[in-house]
């Protein structure tokens, strides 16, 4: 069993920047891949970004020029680094591990979830 619980969400103006960490239970992080996925008001979940336990990653085509995600697996930690946020980036952002090591954009692949943490733009 793994449990995640995300932080660093909140309010930020147009044009800055927000690290969100997921914090993941457990003795094998390194073996699971991890995704960050966000949902707006009224809108479906959303892939934003993937990462394997070595580091490769997957982006969302419309996240690849201002989303970053890492992760530390010393820390049980993935990051997601968002850059020149805009009011269309608000929404609760989660994040996701899948037991496998293969990573995947479907949300339906992935086993354990965290809580989300809001991420609000103002304009």
């Amino acid at each position: 069993q793994v449990q995640l619980v995300e932080s660093g969400g909140g309010l930020v103006q147009a044009g800055g920047s927000l690290r969100l960490s997921c914090a993941a239970s457990g003795r094998t992080f390194s073996s699971y891949a991890m995704g960050w996925f966000r949902q707006a008001p009224g809108k479906e979940r959303e892939f934003v970004a993937a990462i394997i336990g070595g580091g490769i990653t997957y982006y969302a085509d419309s996240m690849k020029a201002r989303f970053t995600i890492s992760r530390d697996n010393a820390k049980n930690t993935a990051y997601l680094q968002i850059n020149s946020l805009k009011p269309e980036d608000t929404a609760v952002y989660y994040c996701a591990a899948r037991d496998r090591v293969r990573l995947s954009v479907n949300s339906d692949e992935y086993d354990y979830w965290g809580q989300g943490t809001q991420v609000t733009v103002s304009s």
